[in-house]
């Protein structure tokens, strides 16, 4: 099966915001082209794409739309194929590591000298340990060829 091909919008080129968030997804169609799809995937992509393609929207709902169909596609991508995009893991695992290790840290530290307000200090340090292992998984991912040729910027 062949991806829908998602058509030009005539209504997006005076938003700048639009148009990038619509060039963004077109990119990523494209490299979605190049991997092994299966038909499942490729059949619900495809519903994706021709939802755009039909939508009459305009402006900040357009937007919403596009994203949510990206989101979609991609969650479905990463839990069935394991494909992501660039920087993937490293978004997520900044988060995460924000919050499971950067908080506990600051309390340990906070409590350890007696002023609580010091608490923020892991929280720094734990977004830089999820920095380091998110990409450590980007780069296995784009080692074993998991990893799409655009990054997704929402």
């Amino acid at each position: 099966m062949q991806l829908t091909e998602l058509k030009d919008n005539a209504n997006i080129s005076s938003d700048i915001k639009l148009n990038a968030i619509y060039a963004q997804f077109k990119a990523f169609i494209s490299e979605l082209e190049k991997k092994e799809l299966t038909p499942a995937i490729v059949s619900n992509i495809n519903t994706s794409i021709e939802l755009l393609n039909a939508s009459p929207l305009m402006g900040k709902d357009l937007i919403k739309l596009i994203k949510q169909q990206q989101t979609i596609i991609v969650k479905q991508l990463e839990k069935e194929l394991k494909i992501v995009s660039k920087n993937h893991y490293r978004n997520l695992w900044m988060l995460l590591g924000f919050t499971a290790f950067g908080l506990p840290i600051g309390v340990t530290f906070g409590l350890s000298i007696g002023n609580i307000g010091l608490m923020g200090m892991g929280l720094p340090l734990g977004m830089a340990i999820g920095a380091v292992i998110g990409s450590a998984m980007d780069k296995k991912a784009l080692a074993e060829g998991r990893q799409l040729d655009v990054e997704l910027k929402y």
